[in-house]
């Protein structure tokens, strides 16, 4: 399986007015596959097929602080015999479990990239822990 794209087609975060001071936050993701469909393209002259699938991922805020809300496409070129494996088992909304493994932590890493950035530049406290130094303890 290769990855050939990765796009988002909306990026969407929204603070909600709030006197909350974080003490009970809690913050909730979510991904969606919203559909895995077979490509027709010329671009490849091997026996490999291309796959596309329409994503949804969102991290909220609890209570309600914030939402952020991406959706996006991730193109694949998939060995024939897998290609019809996913296909085929789409077609019962059902994910097979290696490949849905991959296919989160390539929307994993993509998304939370792009959230990271923009929790900053709103004053969110981040989705996801941060590495931090700390001095050594004293004894």
């Amino acid at each position: 399986m290769k990855i050939m794209g990765f796009n988002f087609n909306k990026i969407s975060i929204e603070r909600f007015p709030s006197n909350d001071d974080n003490k009970n936050l809690k913050i909730d993701t979510n991904i969606n596959i919203k559909s895995i469909k077979e490509l027709k393209t010329d671009i490849l002259k091997s026996k490999e097929i291309v796959i596309g699938i329409e994503f949804g991922y969102q991290i909220n805020y609890e209570p309600k602080i914030a939402k952020l809300d991406f959706v996006g496409n991730i193109i694949l070129s998939v060995d024939q015999k897998q290609a019809k494996t996913i296909l085929r088992e789409w077609e019962d909304k059902k994910i097979e479990e290696d490949f849905k493994f991959t296919l989160f932590n390539v929307i994993l890493k993509k998304a939370n990239i792009k959230a990271i950035q923009l929790e900053d530049e709103l004053n969110l406290p981040l989705h996801l822990p941060f590495p931090s130094l700390q001095r050594p303890k004293q004894e």
